[in-house]
C-alpha cells in the first residue's frame, strides 16, 4: 500500500484550504503521515484530516530555504517509508521538490491537477495545448498539486507526534531568511487558493475599479495579466500566468485579457472561463467556455448589479 507524505508549512498552527486537500488527496493514496514546517500545533489538525504521524521539524528550520527544508523532509521520507510525497503547487514548495528530487533520486511532477489512486498524475503543459499523465517510474514521487483537486474532508485519527532533530550540517550551506514583511490584508481570498478569480489585464487601461468590484460581489480573488502589472496598475503578486501565479479555480472571469500564450499558461485548467473583450478575434475566446464581445466597463458593472440583485 502507498504511503503518503504531506508537506506543510503553518506558521499560525492551522491548515489552510488547500493543505486540507492535499490530506484528503493523500488518504486516497494509502497511510497518510505529515512533515510538519511551522507551529506544532497543527499536527492536531492534521490528524482530523487522516494523519497518522506528524513528524515536526526543529524551530529554526522556518527561517532557512529549501536546501534545508528539503533535508527535512527526506528525513521525515526516510522515518515514513513514504512512496508519494504531496507539496503545495508555490514557487517555495516547487523549490523543495525540486531539491528533493535529486536527494531522494524521486520523479518529480509539478502543476498537478488530479492524481490517481495509483500514482498517475494529470497535468496541462504547453500552455494548456496538451494534458498529459505522468507517472514516476522511482521508488519515490514528489508531485506539486494545484489548488482544488478534490473536496477537503475530515477522517479524525488518533494522530501522533514524532519530533525530527537535524544535524548541523543541514544548516550550513542553506540559505536563510533574514526578514519578512506581511501582506496588506484585502479581505478577498489569496490568489492561488481562490474558488473564483476576477482578472483585468491591458483593457483595463490602469482603472482595476469594475474588476475590484466584480471580485468583491463574488467574494472572488483579483487577478492581472503580465501587463497590467508591469504597467504598475496592480502589484506582480496578483499576476496570473507561466511567469506568475499558476491557478485552476472553479470560475476565471478574464476582462480585457488578449488571451496570450503566457496567460493561458497561467489560468487553462479552470473549470470554467468567462471572456470578456472587445476584439471578438482575440485567443483568449478560443478556450473560453463563455464569451461577451463587449467593453468591460459596461459589462462587469452590469453583472455586478444584477448579481447583487440576485442576492437581494
Amino acid at each position: 500500500m502507498t504511503q503518503a507524505l504531506i508537506v506543510i508549512a503553518s506558521p499560525d498552527g492551522t491548515l489552510k484550504k488547500n493543505q486540507q486537500e492535499l490530506l484528503t488527496l493523500g488518504r486516497s493514496l494509502g497511510e497518510t503521515s505529515v512533515a510538519l514546517v511551522g507551529d506544532a500545533a497543527a499536527a492536531e489538525a492534521a490528524a482530523a484530516f487522516g494523519a497518522v504521524v506528524s513528524y515536526t521539524a526543529p524551530a529554526e528550520l522556518g527561517s532557512f530555504g529549501a536546501a534545508a527544508q528539503a533535508a527535512f523532509v527526506a528525513e521525515a521520507v526516510a522515518r515514513s517509508g513514504a512512496t508519494a510525497v504531496l507539496l503545495e503547487n508555490s514557487v517555495s514548495a516547487k523549490e523543495i521538490a525540486a531539491v528533493l528530487g535529486v536527494r531522494l533520486n524521486a520523479g518529480v511532477v509539478t502543476d498537478v491537477v488530479s492524481l490517481a489512486a495509483d500514482g498517475a498524475a494529470t497535468k496541462s503543459v504547453l500552455a494548456g495545448a496538451y494534458t498529459t499523465v505522468a507517472n514516476s517510474r522511482g521508488a519515490v514521487a514528489v508531485y506539486t498539486v494545484k489548488s482544488h483537486a478534490v473536496e477537503p474532508s475530515e477522517a479524525p485519527v488518533a494522530g501522533r507526534v514524532e519530533a525530527i532533530e537535524l544535524p548541523q550540517d543541514a544548516y550550513s550551506t542553506a540559505a536563510r531568511v533574514v526578514s519578512r514583511a506581511a501582506k496588506p490584508k484585502s479581505g478577498r481570498p489569496e490568489l492561488s487558493e481562490a474558488r473564483i478569480i476576477v482578472a483585468g489585464g491591458r483593457g483595463v487601461d490602469g482603472d482595476f475599479a469594475p474588476v475590484e468590484e466584480l471580485a468583491d460581489v463574488l467574494g472572488a480573488a483579483v487577478g492581472a495579466s503580465r501587463v497590467a502589472t508591469d504597467n504598475g496598475w496592480i502589484g506582480h503578486d496578483s499576476q496570473v500566468g507561466q511567469t506568475g501565479v499558476v491557478v485552476s479555480p472553479q470560475l476565471y472571469i478574464s476582462a480585457g485579457i488578449s488571451g496570450a500564450v503566457q496567460q493561458k499558461a497561467g489560468m487553462q485548467t479552470s473549470r470554467v472561463i468567462v471572456a470578456v473583450n472587445t476584439d471578438e478575434d482575440a485567443p483568449v475566446f478560443e478556450i473560453a467556455d463563455f464569451g461577451i464581445v463587449g467593453d468591460l466597463f459596461t459589462v462587469l458593472p452590469q453583472a455586478s448589479e444584477e448579481i447583487r440583485r440576485r442576492k437581494g
